[in-house]
């Protein structure tokens, strides 16, 4: 199996480590994308190296999509526009995407929430109604392919039922 973690400068440090080691672990294959393949920090200083740009990670490529939080998201909507574009060619093919905290920004950016139930960080809550989502507040939420949960805390969750999708 294959995951693809999309991000750039201000993830959330655990919301993309967690994920990272947990599906590596897994015995996943990992590979990072961002928005011009350079390295990246968290807001608590964790870095990642890129394996590749955003605009070069080919969907057929991968299994997964991991979204993590913090800043993150919101940055990649104007820094890589083509991010919006990779997570609606995700959930076309029916592919799982996984999206924490904030990372819930691209679903919304994306237009795949419409109908479906999810969760976010609590701020954003309004945001995810507006694009057609019921909230609900639980740890973790998946509807159909679309894993999403709150908050950092919410990790153990997220990644047993992402990893459920893999069984």
């Amino acid at each position: 199996m294959k995951a693809l973690i999309i991000a750039t400068n201000g993830f959330e440090d655990n919301e993309f480590s967690y994920p990272y080691y947990r599906l590596k672990e897994a015995d996943f294959e990992v590979d990072v994308a961002t928005p011009d393949s350079k390295s990246v920090s968290g807001k608590h200083g964790t870095e990642f190296e890129a394996d590749l740009a955003i605009k070069d990670a080919e969907m057929n490529d991968y299994d997964l999509l991991v979204i993590p939080g913090g800043r993150s998201p919101e940055h990649l909507r104007m820094e890589a526009p083509e991010s919006i574009d990779l997570v609606k060619e995700f959930y076309d093919a029916d592919k799982p995407i996984s999206a924490i905290c904030h990372g819930t920004q691209l679903l919304m950016s994306a237009d795949v929430l419409e109908g479906k139930r999810a969760t976010c960080y609590w701020s954003i809550r309004d945001d995810l109604e507006h694009a057609g989502a019921t909230f609900v507040d639980r740890s973790v939420v998946v509807d159909n392919n679309l894993i999403t949960s709150r908050h950092p805390d919410d990790l153990p969750d997220f990644m047993r039922e992402t990893l459920k999708k893999f069984e």
